[in-house]
């Protein structure tokens, strides 16, 4: 079977998922993902780490060197109560991202949602009142895209923590246009009344994991743990796979 695969291999190269360039033997190689990813785009990987705000998980740039609560979750406690990620929203990770979300490049997610999926079992307490939950796509929008890449995320995740995923009691029931390009309080009022849980049971005195690609200003997972936690959830911990900006 070895024998075969390498004959494939020299008759039809591996390319790396994101950037489309032949892989050579000796880039990285991840044996729970699809394909192996470049060394180009595995370096540029960024991942995030301290100093950052506890709560929203922005990386902080300059001044104390320890985490602490940035300026906005001081001013205004947000309903979730954490976001973490991996990485940074740019380089390699973003193209990888906008050809999964844009370009139909489904695929990307046995990529991705492993690399989510790794970090998310190497930081979160596994319990068994943990639910899993994607961020919903409006009917119109899934249409549109053919998948919920937020939820082909989630499911990696669930799996990886054993842990069970709802992916239809959270609804979004008003179709808004896509966050990117609106301004801080566009992207509030544009996800405002936006979503809608089914049956308040599901969640109520549960930790909720709320699961995305792509957290800027985190209002969209504010939105979704606003409705949670009105519906008698416990905490709503937000896991995504992109963190954008730094404070």
């Amino acid at each position: 079977m070895n024998l075969f695969v390498r004959l494939i291999d020299i008759i039809y190269p591996p390319r790396c998922p994101i950037c489309q360039n032949f892989v050579r033997n000796d880039d990285p190689d991840d044996k729970n993902t699809a394909s192996p990813i470049c060394r180009d785009c595995f370096y540029d990987l960024r991942e995030i780490r301290s100093p950052l705000c506890p709560i929203c998980g922005r990386p902080f740039v300059t001044g104390i060197e320890t985490d602490h609560l940035c300026e906005s979750c001081l001013r205004k406690r947000p309903y979730f109560d954490s976001v973490t990620a991996p990485y940074l929203f740019e380089g390699a990770l973003m193209t990888a991202i906008h050809r999964f979300k844009y370009d139909s490049k489904r695929f990307l997610s046995d990529y991705l949602g492993p690399l989510l999926a790794r970090f998310a079992e190497s930081r979160l307490d596994k319990s068994d009142d943990l639910l899993a939950m994607p961020i919903p796509l409006h009917p119109k929008r899934l249409r549109e895209r053919g998948f919920n890449q937020s939820l082909l995320l989630a499911t990696h995740v669930a799996r990886r923590l054993n842990t069970e995923l709802d992916f239809l009691s959270l609804r979004r029931v008003r179709y808004t246009p896509p966050q990117t390009g609106l301004g801080k309080e566009e992207r509030r009022k544009n996800v405002k009344s936006a979503f809608q849980l089914e049956d308040p049971k599901i969640v109520k005195g549960r930790r909720i994991l709320l699961i995305d690609d792509v957290a800027t200003t985190g209002n969209t997972l504010n939105e979704c743990a606003r409705i949670l936690k009105r519906s008698g959830s416990g905490k709503v911990l937000c896991l995504v796979l992109a963190r954008a900006g730094s404070l």
